[in-house]
């Protein structure tokens, strides 16, 4: 079996074990994105549990098989709530997948984010700025300085984070998921890019929220790496089928979801990707 071909037996089976055994992903995610994060999860095979509260972080890490930590619209109660969440993650050894949405915004999340590198999420979303962001923020070659983070929206492009990407993984021993016009997945040693999306996706609020969160579904199946591969994966082939008969955003978040529900773990798995020496 070859280097490829293990990895699209990993990716088949971990989908199959999410539509077979429907595990519960727990997320502390954005206020503005829960509804479409929730059923992005549920499409995919998985359960959804939504928590802010610090007692239910504590309890979701042991109940859940895994959870996503979305820093987007932070709460007053988070800078309690995540920090203790992410303590009981790694008590119990569950995985987890954090999206620094929002970096650089404030004190309040800067500090919150650099106590999270001591904990290594195994796998880390968001989009070429922010990827950038969070390797400087904690001290890591990322290559560059960011031009910065425009709200949700990145100013910088995935290839100018590539080596940020690399750093990240190197550094949590996980995996790194930068979200753009073509992806890009990494856990350090292996850089695989896949090509796919839609024109919409920019345009519904909570693509790159339930992107996460999906990917913490796979996370409770597979490798942080197969499971960023994976959710990524699925988005974009879900995106490109999406998209044919849409006429526009709404109608392309119905059908979006829709698509995410039809892929079988055949399909996820055979979709093209493009591996790249690191």
């Amino acid at each position: 079996m070859t280097t490829e071909e293990k990895l699209r037996s990993d990716l088949q089976e971990t989908a199959m074990r999410v539509k077979k055994e429907n595990p519960m992903a727990a997320s502390i995610t954005n206020t503005v994105t829960v509804n479409l994060v929730a059923n992005a999860q549920l499409a995919v095979g998985g359960s959804a549990a939504m928590i802010y509260l610090p007692d239910e972080g504590e309890g979701m890490a042991h109940l859940a098989g895994a959870m996503y930590i979305n820093m987007g619209t932070l709460l007053p109660v988070y800078e309690e709530t995540l920090p203790r969440t992410v303590r009981a993650l790694q008590a119990e050894r569950k995985p987890w997948v954090l999206d620094p949405v929002g970096i650089g915004l404030g004190a309040l999340r800067e500090k919150i984010l650099l106590g999270f590198q001591a904990y290594r999420p195994n796998v880390i979303r968001g989009n070429a700025s922010e990827i950038i962001a969070l390797a400087n923020l904690w001290g890591l070659a990322s290559g560059r300085a960011s031009d910065g983070v425009r709200g949700v929206d990145a100013t910088d492009s995935v290839d100018a984070a590539r080596a940020a990407a690399i750093a990240l993984a190197l550094e949590t021993g996980g995996a790194v998921a930068v979200s753009g016009p073509v992806d890009l997945v990494t856990d350090g040693h292996r850089v695989i890019r896949v090509r796919g999306g839609s024109r919409f996706l920019p345009l519904i609020t909570g693509a790159g929220c339930s992107l996460g969160g999906v990917i913490a579904v796979y996370a409770t199946a597979g490798q942080p790496f197969i499971a960023a591969l994976a959710g990524t994966m699925a988005f974009d082939l879900a995106a490109d089928r999406a998209e044919e008969g849409a006429v526009g955003p709404a109608s392309f978040q119905v059908r979006f979801l829709d698509e995410l529900y039809r892929i079988s773990p055949e399909e996820l798995a055979g979709y093209p990707f493009f591996p790249e020496e690191v």
